[in-house]
């Protein structure tokens, strides 16, 4: 079964799905109720008036919470939960990016009461998901509707880890997001050597289709390219802790007031600032979408089999070795493969 297929047009949620090996938390969201139950559920929300819920004013989720999201309409925020019926038959929660339809609440005028409540969420056009581990046995939507993923990397402190990045550009295109490589703190280099093997790695990531950029938010270099790729684009941030994702954003631009991390000196790993992810609106057009700092990024339906469409240099021979290095331990990784 293609579970990105399914999941983008709103398929999953059935037993059927969860016997094929999406072994996915939300299918036991109804626990152990009948399917007299379930079917019962689905029956009410699919008989709300859909011309009604067609002229619900049409929100987009900034921020998710426990038990409420934040959802952005007309340039105004409302705390809004799910309807119960919507929240049971769902395939997930909402996430960031979800464009959905609210029932506002009339009777709260007062600007810090703004509520309202999902009564639909619109089909994803792209959806990026993270699984709590390489088996990738659970799968966490983080953001829907994204156009691009911008893949933050620190050139050192810390240290670039390529295959994470492999990870990233693989889950950015499984989901349908075009990904951009943005290699941070280049003032770190040790040496022109140290620069120019970081360069060559970039190159071969263009000749594969991924557009790249060096960036230094100390001095500013590479800001007003980096800006121009994120006019008028939604685009999603992505990256080990500490490399630098929240640096940028505000040299991009000064409005967003974001936290930034430090570097353990223990371990020279970043400090996780971001907590979950949020959607800040760029002055000069467009948004961005803060995610965690990711330490493991697991990969959601890719298999052994189809593991080699991400890497066609390994396929066609043409793979540096640190590349051919990063495809063995993704294929060992995988369900059916030796870890390592």
């Amino acid at each position: 079964m293609d579970l990105t297929r399914a999941y983008l047009q709103g398929q999953l949620g059935s037993r059927d799905d969860a016997d094929e090996g999406a072994d996915v938390e939300e299918f036991e969201r109804f626990g152990d109720r009948s399917n007299f139950q379930q079917g019962k559920t689905q029956r009410t929300q699919s008989e709300r008036p859909t011309a009604e819920i067609d002229a619900l004013p049409l929100g987009e989720v900034v921020q998710v919470h426990s038990l409420f999201a934040d959802v952005l309409i007309d340039g105004a925020t409302y705390k809004c939960v799910q309807r119960k019926t919507l929240a049971k038959i769902s395939d997930t929660q909402m996430v960031v990016g979800d464009r959905v339809r609210v029932a506002i609440a009339p009777e709260l005028n007062d600007v810090a009461q703004r509520e309202g409540v999902v009564e639909r969420t619109e089909p994803r056009q792209t959806i990026l998901t993270r699984a709590d581990s390489f088996k990738a046995i659970h799968v966490h939507p983080i953001v829907a509707n994204a156009g691009q993923m911008l893949i933050v990397a620190a050139l050192h402190s810390p240290e670039v880890k390529w295959g994470l990045i492999d990870r990233m550009l693989i889950a950015a295109q499984a989901g349908g997001l075009a990904p951009l490589l943005c290699l941070n703190k280049i003032d770190t280099a040790t040496d022109s050597q140290d620069m120019s093997d970081a360069d060559a790695v970039l190159r071969h990531y263009e000749s594969l289709g991924a557009a790249t950029i060096k960036t230094c938010a100390v001095s500013d270099m590479g800001i007003d390219d980096l800006r121009e790729r994120l006019r008028d684009k939604v685009t999603v941030l992505a990256g080990h802790s500490g490399v630098g994702k929240s640096s940028l954003i505000r040299a991009v631009d000064p409005t967003i007031d974001l936290r930034v991390g430090e570097i353990s000196r223990i371990h020279n790993k970043g400090m996780h600032t971001t907590t979950s992810a949020r959607n800040y609106r760029l002055t000069v057009g467009g948004h961005v979408i803060d995610t965690p700092g990711v330490k493991l990024f697991g990969l959601w339906n890719v298999n052994r089999e189809s593991l080699i469409e991400f890497f066609p240099d390994v396929e066609n021979e043409t793979a540096p070795p640190w590349r051919m290095e990063s495809y063995e331990r993704i294929l060992d990784s995988l369900p059916g493969g030796q870890t390592k």
